[in-house]
């Protein structure tokens, strides 16, 4: 048996929550300790001035020794004064880079997917914003500040696994209720035509047991009726633990999903309180 290491961390484009800021090493110094084979990284950055123009998929990557990554945008444009995003107009659509765009393109924000182990190809899966936003604290605002929602995003890699293929899938899902039931809904639906077994990792936005109430229901025939229990292949949650906030962890936002795995895979998981963020990493390591 081969252990895999797998991780999901919203990095909160590298702010330290000490001082405020965002520079590369700091988020290097806490990814290279973090040790993942495949790591899912969500609210990163792309050549933004608050976090010194630095490509901080690129810099992931780097600080885990992994040779394959993507950066999928949510968002091109720069952060708007009080919340929200002043988009670039002249660049509407929402672009994947790699190791081969290195300086490539404006300032843009969004998710990324690292892995160490070689990668056979390559997915991305787009969800509009929601029509309206919430009131949420904003980190050095005081009270409550009303958000707009942002764009979603979703990658999937299909892995040259030590057993094989496997799919690894990363995601951001919107904080508006429903908007993001919808969208891991759309995810888990779309993912059936990908190798097994599946990995689903990310910030959901979806607190402790409901994502599993969405992705792990009874599945069904093309007719829409349930299939007979010995035909049954569920998503289920392979760790359950608080993640946010990282300084008094109570609720869990980030979340790890297999499907296809044995009930004995999990060895491990762990939240690991990093050095940069209001998240917990979440880790779990599989015997494949």
């Amino acid at each position: 048996m081969t252990v895999l290491r797998v991780a999901t961390f919203n990095v909160l484009h590298g702010m330290s929550l000490d001082d405020g800021t965002a520079g590369p090493g700091q988020l290097a110094e806490a990814l290279s300790a973090l040790d993942a084979d495949i790591v899912a990284l969500q609210e990163v950055d792309r050549h933004q001035a608050r976090s010194q123009g630095a490509d901080q998929a690129a810099v992931a990557a780097k600080a885990l020794g992994a040779e394959h990554w993507r950066f999928l945008a949510a968002v091109h444009g720069v952060p708007a004064p009080v919340s929200g995003w002043l988009a670039d107009a002249g660049n509407p659509a929402r672009h994947v880079y790699g190791p081969d765009q290195d300086g490539v393109g404006g300032p843009s924000y969004g998710i990324a997917l690292v892995s160490r182990l070689p990668v056979l190809r390559w997915r991305a899966r787009r969800f509009p914003a929601a029509p309206f936003g919430l009131p949420l604290r904003v980190q050095g605002r005081p009270g409550l500040t009303r958000v707009p929602d942002e764009p979603r995003s979703m990658l999937a890699a299909v892995v040259e696994g030590p057993s094989g293929p496997l799919t690894v899938l990363a995601a951001h899902l919107s904080f508006v209720p429903g908007w993001n039931v919808s969208q891991l809904a759309r995810i888990g639906r779309s993912s059936a035509d990908l190798p097994q077994p599946r990995l689903l990792l990310g910030d959901f936005n979806l607190p402790g047991r409901i994502p599993q109430a969405v992705v792990g229901r009874r599945e069904r025939d093309a007719n829409g009726s349930a299939r007979p229990r010995r035909q049954r292949v569920r998503w289920r949650s392979l760790a359950r633990v608080p993640t946010y906030p990282s300084y008094r962890p109570r609720v869990q936002f980030d979340h790890v999903f297999g499907h296809g795995l044995g009930p004995d895979a999990v060895r491990r998981t762990e939240t690991v309180r990093m050095g940069v963020s209001d998240h917990c990493a979440l880790v779990v390591e599989l015997e494949l």
